[in-house]
């Protein structure tokens, strides 16, 4: 059985859409705490699609969709701010590209499948192509930083297998409504409690924040969602490289900055590891059949 393009085309588009968040951030929300970005990312676009869907949880779902929540969106993005703030971009886009590779070990525990070498050649090819893309002679490292971008990994990765694994009794939208809501309600008394209130915002600013909320959450949310129903944990997380590719395109494109020969060179090896991970499930299913 081969990979739908329809299905992959569908989930590419939200790595390509978060890959625009620190331009985003940077040039339209400049003097916003993190957290407060977090949450206004999440929650507005959480509660906009519940009035679109209009449908609680039942039973065990107001559990899992706080767990859900928490690991995709509430520690997340928490801790991908956090990484990027003490760490250089490329460094941060580095430690945040060992998804991928998290999740086919977590898939392979927690969905008893096994652990394809293909998927985590192509994961290593993926963290590399990543590193030439974004690593430059400024990058330095911090342990925190470090520690914050791999558990902040691992938290998405894990929210990722077990959505896969549980498979909510609904369609995508309304799944994404209850994380992206759990999400922002578990931040909101974080950010109250521990971050300075935001300045009033410019016309700028609230642009921004819809592109990061609604497009950048809402919408990409259920096309992430979907995708992880319908194709393999190691295809879907392969995806991620999208993200640091697209950053690094839209800073040449917008900001002016340079591409030189190495970031080329990542280019294709951020494609490439795309395709072994395709390549890889494919390859699984015909020595089970």
């Amino acid at each position: 059985m081969k990979v739908n393009p329809s299905d992959l085309a569908l989930t590419a588009i939200a790595p390509v859409v978060w890959g625009s968040t620190y331009i985003v951030t940077t040039e339209f929300l400049p003097d916003f705490p993190p957290m407060s970005v977090a949450l206004l990312r999440a929650l507005p676009a959480g509660l906009f699609l519940m009035l679109i869907v209009r449908e609680l949880p039942k039973g065990i779902w107001w559990l899992r969709a706080f767990v859900l929540g928490g690991l995709n969106i509430s520690i997340f993005l928490s801790l991908l701010f956090v990484a990027a703030y003490r760490l250089p971009g490329g460094v941060a886009g580095t430690v945040l590209a060992a998804q991928p590779l998290i999740v086919v070990f977590l898939a392979a525990g927690l969905l008893s499948s096994r652990v394809p070498l293909l998927a985590v050649f192509a994961a290593l090819v993926g963290i590399a192509g990543v590193a030439l893309l974004v690593l430059g002679p400024e990058a330095h490292l911090d342990a925190i930083g470090i520690g914050a971008g791999l558990v902040g990994a691992s938290s998405m990765a894990l929210g990722s297998v077990l959505a896969r694994k549980w498979q909510a009794p609904v369609s995508p939208l309304t799944s994404t409504a209850w994380q992206l809501t759990a999400g922002g309600l578990i931040l909101m008394p974080v950010t109250l409690l521990f971050e300075p209130s935001i300045p009033v915002p410019s016309a700028s600013n609230l642009i921004g924040l819809a592109w990061l909320g609604f497009v950048g959450a809402a919408l990409t949310y259920v096309l992430w969602f979907r995708g992880i129903g319908r194709l393999e944990p190691a295809v879907v997380s392969a995806l991620l490289f999208l993200s640091p590719l697209t950053a690094v395109l839209l800073g040449w494109v917008f900001l002016g900055q340079t591409l030189s020969s190495l970031q080329l060179i990542g280019v294709v090896l951020v494609i490439s590891s795309i395709w072994l991970s395709q390549r890889s499930t494919t390859q699984a299913r015909l020595r089970t059949h």
